[in-house]
Order: structure tokens, then sequence, then C-alpha cells
């Protein structure tokens, strides 16, 4: 089992939507210009999130957010045959933690499953 980040356009670019919390935290962030500033945009936001988990980048044409209604945020979870076994409603709100847990639970298999799924 592997788990994700998938880091898509930025929701809140400084000459786009800047938003109030945003400026009054000091994140100004322009869009990208090209790929390699993409790359180094989601860079800083997975270093000052503290995100553990991996992540990519969606290509410069956003196919996977175009593929999987990404933006603003989703959690997705996707069977060994690739398909969508669970899509969560836009987040942060319709994050579901027991949602996902379920889905997971319904296509590991019991013998594989070594911890906890319904953690917080």
């Amino acid at each position: 089992m592997a788990f994700y980040v998938v880091y898509i356009q930025e929701a809140h670019s400084s000459d786009l939507w800047q938003v109030p919390s945003n400026l009054n935290d000091g994140v100004l962030i322009a869009s990208p210009r090209n790929f390699e500033e993409r790359g180094e945009v989601a860079g800083s936001c997975i270093r000052k999130l503290g995100i553990k988990i991996p992540a990519v980048l969606d290509d410069f044409q956003n196919s996977t957010e175009v593929a999987y209604t990404g933006w603003p945020d989703r959690l997705y979870v996707i069977d060994r045959d690739g398909r969508v076994a669970h899509k969560s409603q836009a987040g942060p709100y319709g994050f579901h933690p027991q949602d996902v847990a379920a889905a997971l639970q319904r296509i590991v298999p019991p013998q594989t499953q070594t911890t906890s799924l319904g953690g917080q």
C-alpha cells in the first residue's frame, strides 16, 4: 500500500486569489510560470507544513487535477486495478478519515493488514 500527496496548481497564489489568512501569515506565492517553479513551490509547501507522505507534482497542464477534480483538495483511495474506491468531498471540510479507513479495509485483504486503519 502506498500513500502520496499530489501537488496541483497553487490554490491561493498572490497574483490570482490571495486570501487574507495568507497575507496575515506572510504566505505570498505567485503562480509558477513553469514546471521547475511549481516544484520549488511544492517543495516549500511540503517542508513548511511538515508533510511526511511522499509528494509528486501534477504536470503543468494540470492533468491530474482535471481528471480527479482535485482542487482545492481531495482524498482518494485507488484500488489495485486502478479504480477509484473512495473519493472524498472537497477538503478540508469534506474530509472524513473514517470513510478513507473503511475504503482501505474493503480493498486490503485481512492477512495483509498489519496496523489499525481506523486511527485519527
